[in-house]
């Protein structure tokens, strides 16, 4: 098997820690374990002993879980290192050879590269901007054929932090069914809404039984260094995914899965999910008003969920040249739209503290002001 450069991790895993300011980040300012813990979990932690533990997911940390996906069990749920390993393996576990995978673009561009290394035929739809990032239904339907196995999403959606309506969603499990396929969510966004209203999990809200989502608290939750992720589905995928799961990283950490179980109490996971929030809603406006102060060179609708914008630029500068030049002569790093196969895009982070935010799009006001 061959597969192409995953040229969004890569091209971040080599600069993002030698710049003076990395807007790559798509997440929240990451916790410390002084600012998460309460009380004496800290010493709680201190005494845990350190075995492999359960390898499919500690079981109250599953059932934890589990209570986020109405009708779900611990036996819906595999804990995984990272939303990452939840994709792969979903992807890897339901998709042979000469099926054909129906996804999302823009999107986080791991199932792209997975599915054609291992030989899938994979048919991408566009969300419209026209459509505020939305999708074109019958555009989807044009691409559904007898061999359509999965259709692939990411919502709330990464990089455009656009939301599906009701409708919308409605829409595409009516698809999915249609066809007898799988619909497979990239949820990781859902809980970093800007307007505090939690994005509905496609999980357990329809009649249609072939339905998997995937979660994690690297993004809405700013707690990356964990990496803790999981997929939620029957019982029977479930079950096989955590067979190839036995292949890859075998279990994830105990300190993780014990953090994580204490993070997603229904005592304390909306205050972890209101701190990230009120950053969001801060620093959104610096974005505004910076794309506002240069409204003839940039142009974006805001999003509705996540820390990242998606903005179109209208220079005459393609945009893998104007990341590298921002990074290379202002030590500012942003990612190129080049990354989704969209020229003269942009995507910034603006999940990080506000200081530090307006920091990087200074460096990147003094570029334009010299060059444009």
């Amino acid at each position: 098997m061959k597969i192409e450069m995953f040229d969004l991790e890569r091209i971040q895993s080599w600069y993002e820690n030698k710049v003076d300011y990395n807007l790559t980040e798509t997440g929240l300012h990451p916790y410390t374990l002084e600012e998460l813990l309460e009380g004496d979990e800290m010493r709680q932690l201190a005494v845990l002993r350190l075995g492999y533990g359960q390898t499919d997911g500690d079981d109250e940390l599953k059932e934890t879980i589990s209570r986020l996906y109405p009708g779900a069990g611990p036996a819906n749920v595999l804990v995984t290192n990272g939303s990452a390993e939840a994709n792969f393996v979903f992807t890897w576990s339901n998709l042979e050879p000469g099926d054909q995978l129906v996804l999302m673009l823009p999107n986080y561009m791991q199932i792209w590269g997975l599915a054609r290394g291992f030989g899938i035929d994979v048919r991408p739809f566009y969300l419209q901007e026209e459509l505020e990032w939305g999708p074109d239904i019958d555009e989807v339907k044009r691409l559904i054929t007898p061999q359509t196995r999965v259709i692939a999403l990411c919502n709330p959606n990464n990089p455009t932090g656009s939301i599906l309506s009701e409708a919308d969603m409605k829409a595409f499990v009516d698809v999915a069914a249609e066809a007898g396929a799988w619909l497979y969510v990239d949820e990781i966004y859902r809980g970093a809404e800007l307007n505090s209203n939690e994005t509905p999990s496609f999980y357990g809200r329809y009649d249609y039984d072939k339905i998997v989502v995937s979660g994690g608290l690297s993004k809405a939750y700013g707690l990356p260094g964990l990496r803790i992720g999981w997929l939620a589905g029957p019982e029977d995928i479930i079950a096989n995914a955590w067979a190839y799961h036995d292949y890859t990283t075998v279990s994830t950490g105990i300190l993780s899965q014990w953090l994580a179980n204490r993070v997603l109490q229904p005592d304390r996971r909306p205050h972890v999910l209101g701190r990230s929030r009120k950053i969001l809603n801060e620093n959104i406006k610096v974005i505004q008003s910076w794309v506002e102060r240069h409204n003839s060179l940039f142009r974006f609708i805001p999003p509705k969920a996540s820390g990242m914008a998606f903005i179109r630029y209208f220079i005459e500068i393609n945009s893998r040249e104007l990341a590298t030049r921002l990074r290379e002569e202002k030590s500012v790093f942003i990612i190129d739209g080049d990354c989704f196969g969209m020229d003269h895009y942009i995507r910034i982070g603006f999940g990080a503290e506000k200081d530090y935010l307006m920091g990087g799009l200074t460096r990147i006001d003094e570029f334009l002001e010299e060059q444009f």
